[in-house]
């Protein structure tokens, strides 16, 4: 049974798992730096074989844009966990919620769509990890 302590510590794990892609990808943007984005694209276009680049300036933009999305959209979380939960505790597991099940069905249709169909599976344990408890409503 979730309690409203155990949600509000999940939002803190929700948040860092969100987040913690933010700097992987932000380092893509940097030839020294950039190995650690590369990987991790390789390694979610299931099976990693090395062929993942980060040659092209446009796929340093791109992981620019999403290494600041992710990172921001856990520091988002990660601020909900406080205040604005203990206010409204329901409201906000439900927006958390919402946002990681927008994120899984676009980005599993998008992996699926673009040939990465892999990377559906794997958001499926990013999914249950970020949402943890946070999937019922707490008790007491």
């Amino acid at each position: 049974m979730a309690t409203i302590g155990m949600h509000k510590l999940w939002l803190k794990v929700a948040a860092l798992v969100v987040g913690s892609f933010g700097p992987v990808f932000f380092l893509g943007t940097m030839e020294a730096t950039l190995e650690p984005a590369r990987w991790s694209l390789d390694l979610l276009a299931w099976p990693p074989d090395g062929g993942t680049t980060w040659e092209h300036p446009d796929t340093r933009f791109l992981s620019a844009l999403t290494g600041g999305f992710l990172f921001g959209w856990g520091v988002t979380i990660w601020m909900l966990s406080g205040a604005v939960f203990d206010a409204a505790p329901e409201g906000v597991r439900r927006a958390v919620m919402t946002g990681l099940l927008a994120w899984f069905v676009l980005d599993s249709a998008g992996s699926i769509a673009s040939g990465n169909a892999a990377n559906a599976l794997i958001n499926v344990l990013v999914l249950l990890l970020a949402a943890g408890p946070l999937w019922r409503p707490a008790r007491g």
